[in-house]
């Protein structure tokens, strides 16, 4: 019996979305952001960074504001949405966030080409 291996996996298909070719197995980079690399973003920032989105949750209380969780997950459909998803000469190197009394400013940090230029991105308020 002859065993024949693929060279590539076919990604899960949504039914809105129409049939996309198969990707090589070889190829991790996903190419859109998720929650958790915009959390761990976060938390290569430094403590404090991941220690403000826990704050601005928990101060607000008994009001509701959204959790650290839920503001990564928006981050990252955002900048989705931007197309920096997309763009494989960018890597996503930390994610800055700072109160600023009901909301927060967040800023992101992209290294960019061969040189590693730091790009960061405009200061984007939100997330009340």
């Amino acid at each position: 019996m002859r065993m024949t291996f693929s060279m590539f996996v076919t990604p899960a298909r949504d039914s809105r979305t129409p049939r996309s070719l198969p990707r090589p197995i070889w190829d991790t980079r996903d190419v859109a952001y998720t929650r958790s690399q915009i959390r761990e973003a976060v938390e290569r920032a430094g403590d404090e960074h991941w220690q403000a989105l826990i704050r601005h949750h928990e101060d607000a209380y008994p009001e509701s504001r959204p959790t650290p969780g839920d503001v990564c997950r928006a981050e990252a459909e955002r900048l989705n949405q931007l197309g920096l998803g997309d763009a494989e000469e960018l890597s996503l190197v930390e994610t800055r966030v700072e109160r600023a009394d009901s909301t927060v400013r967040i800023v992101h940090v992209f290294e960019y080409g061969e040189h590693a230029a730091r790009l960061l991105t405009e200061p984007f308020e939100g997330y009340d």
